[in-house]
C-alpha cells in the first residue's frame, strides 16, 4: 500500500529490541521518528543508528520517540547494537523493530519495484500524536541521512501546528515565517501582534 502525507499510518504488532509493541499504542501522545534500514551490520546504517542515539536528548526535548526497523531478527539487532555502541561511542536506548519477513516494510511501502528486496528499505517517517504521517524521506543506500534536517523539519512541523504558520525555504528556528493564505489579514492582527511585511498579496512574512 502507498502511504501519503496526512494519512493515518498503519498499526502493527512487532518484536523489538525493547520487547513486543503495538505501534500506535507505543507512540501514545508523542511524535515518532520511524526510520528503516535494509539489514544489520551495514556501514551507513550503523552511523545512523549511532547518531540517533547521540541525539536522544534532542528528540526527547521535542516529544519525539525514535524507532528503527531492520529486516533482520531481534537477536541480530542486539548483536548489532553492541557494535553501534562501541564504534559510535554511544548507547542505543530506543527500540529497533525486527522485520525478517519484511511484512512491515511492505505494509509501509518501503520496498520499491525494481530494487533488490532489501536495498530500497531506507525511509524516514515523521508521525504526529494523532498517528498521521507528516513527512517522509527516502534515501539511497550510499547516502547517510542528514539529522540536522530531520530535527529542522520536526521543529517546522511542530511550530506550524502551534502558531498557524508556514516556513520558507531554508528556515531554521528563530527565522522569519510565512503567514498562510488561509489566515486573513484581520485574523493575522490577533495572531501576529508584531505585524508583518507584505511582499506580495500572497506572501506575508513575520517574526514570532
Amino acid at each position: 500500500m502507498s502511504i501519503h502525507i496526512g494519512d493515518l499510518v498503519p498499526d502493527f504488532e512487532a518484536d523489538t529490541t525493547a520487547g513486543p509493541i503495538r505501534f500506535h499504542e507505543w507512540i501514545g501522545d508523542s511524535w515518532a521518528f520511524f526510520f528503516s534500514h535494509p539489514a544489520d551490520f551495514t556501514p551507513v546504517c550503523t552511523t545512523e543508528i549511532g547518531r540517533t542515539a547521540q541525539l536522544s536528548a534532542e528528540f526527547a526535548s521535542r516529544n519525539v520517540k525514535p524507532i528503527g526497523l531492520s529486516t533482520d531478527y531481534r537477536e541480530e539487532h542486539e548483536k548489532w547494537i553492541a557494535d553501534v555502541n562501541e564504534t559510535q561511542n554511544t548507547h542505543v536506548g530506543f527500540p529497533i523493530v525486527a522485520d525478517p519477513e519484511m511484512q512491515i516494510a511492505r505494509l509501509y511501502d518501503m520496498i520499491h519495484p525494481g530494487e533488490h528486496v532489501t536495498e530500497a528499505v531506507r525511509t524516514v517517517f515523521i508521525i504526529d500524536p494523532d498517528k498521521k504521517l507528516r513527512l517522509t524521506m527516502t534515501y539511497p543506500m550510499n547516502v547517510g541521512r542528514n539529522f540536522d534536517e530531520i530535527l529542522r523539519v520536526i521543529d517546522a512541523l511542530q511550530l506550524a501546528d502551534s502558531k498557524k504558520i508556514a516556513t520558507p525555504a531554508d528556515w531554521t528556528p528563530g527565522g522569519k515565517v510565512i503567514i498562510p493564505l488561509s489566515v486573513s489579514d484581520e485574523e493575522a492582527k490577533d495572531i501576529f501582534p508584531k505585524g508583518w511585511d507584505t511582499l506580495r498579496p500572497y506572501l506575508r512574512v513575520t517574526e514570532l
